[in-house]
């Protein structure tokens, strides 16, 4: 079972940093060339269309961590275990602090402000995915080699 949960949590969080690192260096960047009399529909679709995209594997990464916690893999350090809990928690806390705040502004219109704020603080998302794709695939490797 703890096993699994690393292979989930491991395969998840590593779509997740492709994801992360596609929006922050090419999709946010390309809002400022979308027409001014479009870009309500276009905030819209995006936050419609990214949702359907990430709603899966942020899922399956949130359960598989709190499965990770409640039962780390035989021989996989506690502190690591943890460590890549609060690797994913951290982009969800980003989110709901600063990126869905500036998406409301960015829907009535484009807004220079809230779109800076957007691409500087989806890094406070991206460095931690990214950190937390090593840290499970760490968790997966010790998993496999003591499973």
């Amino acid at each position: 079972m703890a096993t699994a949960a690393a292979i989930v949590h491991a395969t998840s969080t590593l779509v997740l940093v492709g994801l992360i690192w596609t929006i922050q260096v090419v999709h946010y960047p390309l809002f400022v060339h979308v027409d001014a009399e479009v870009f309500t529909v276009f905030e819209a679709a995006h936050s419609r269309r990214i949702t359907a995209v990430i709603v899966v594997p942020w899922a399956l990464q949130g359960l598989s961590a709190a499965a990770l916690l409640l039962s780390p893999p035989t021989g996989v350090p506690r502190w690591l275990v943890l460590a890549t809990a609060v690797l994913a928690l951290i982009p969800v806390v980003v989110t709901l602090v600063w990126s869905v705040p500036a998406h409301t502004v960015l829907a009535e219109g484009f807004d220079a402000t809230a779109h800076a704020r957007l691409v500087a603080t989806n890094w406070w998302r991206t460095a931690p995915l990214t950190l937390g794709g090593v840290s499970a695939t760490a968790v997966l490797v010790l998993a496999l080699r003591r499973g």
